[in-house]
């Protein structure tokens, strides 16, 4: 089994802690997102791997040498747009993430990190021009570090589209969802970006996106996980959106408890909620985020 932590918030960043405290248990309870039973899930035996998803890996060292120490792989996706602060709250500075997906990777080697460039948000102050110029010192910035970059253009759910349209009134910008040839066109040139920099970029459930020089993402990546493992590491396909090709994992994060802060978000309904569930959990509890 690959266990993800988690696509539905950040727990690197802010819930190492109760990781740590977890892993050393073994096993974690996790909320049926569709309101459900919870469920218990062991965080050790049987466990194959771990796919972390994060905008801050520094305070999970602890936890990520206790994984290296039971001799359980894992692969971080690292998210590192460097957005201006009307759409992404309270993301640190993008050099800090730099230096420390480097040192990732000179840890763990590059096969242990990705970078994440996404989502892809087309709006006044990010026009297609800012994103190939910011896109471009990012992967300098990054170059040794990785050899995938993935992308992805904003998946626009109701929720989003809500926090969209407030922050645009709020922050004076405007946005648009563009169609799929200037998408494309600009994937293209992000492509190229890429590989002069030694990374290979993926499109992560674009479907109508992909061609023979934009593959498919493969976020949940067992290849990868098992060159970590130094063993073959065996898992079905099984996407959570048509045209998702990760391997089947389960995912031990909560919705609505991300704070960062980014306006584009699909996991959160909304800060104030997110900062309200942050500060109710418990480091020493079973779940991430008690009911409120």
């Amino acid at each position: 089994m690959i266990l993800s932590a988690s696509y539905r918030t950040d727990i690197p960043a802010f819930y190492a802690a109760w990781f740590l405290n977890r892993f050393r248990a073994g096993r974690v309870r996790v909320k049926n997102p569709y309101g459900g039973q919870p469920i218990e899930l062991a965080l050790r035996d049987g466990v194959d791997g771990y796919v972390f998803w994060t905008r801050n890996i520094g305070p999970f060292q602890d936890a990520l040498g206790a994984l290296c120490q039971a001799g359980l792989p894992f692969v971080v996706q690292y998210t590192v747009t460097g957005y201006p602060r009307a759409l992404e709250t309270a993301i640190g500075d993008p050099a800090r993430s730099i230096a420390l997906i480097h040192e990732l990777a000179q840890r763990h080697g590059r096969r242990s990190v990705v970078w994440r460039y996404d989502p892809i948000l087309i709006t006044d102050l990010t026009p297609p021009d800012w994103h190939r110029q910011n896109f471009a010192v990012l992967a300098r910035g990054l170059e040794g570090a990785t050899d995938e970059v993935v992308i992805s253009f904003a998946q626009l759910y109701r929720k989003t589209l809500r926090n969209l349209n407030l922050a645009a009134h709020a922050h004076g910008f405007r946005w648009h969802n563009p169609e799929p040839a200037p998408k494309r066109a600009l994937a293209r040139d992000l492509a190229a970006i890429a590989r002069d920099h030694g990374m290979v970029l993926t499109l992560c459930t674009q479907p109508d996106l992909i061609a023979a020089d934009l593959p498919a993402a493969r976020c949940i990546d067992r290849e990868r996980l098992s060159d970590q493992a130094g063993r073959m590491i065996t898992a079905r396909t099984k996407g959570n959106r048509p045209g998702c090709l990760c391997a089947e994992s389960r995912d031990i994060g909560d919705y609505d408890s991300c704070p960062h802060g980014c306006v584009y978000c699909y996991a959160v309904s909304s800060r104030e909620t997110a900062k309200a569930r942050l500060q109710a959990h418990d480091p020493a509890g079973e779940g991430l985020i008690p009911a409120l």
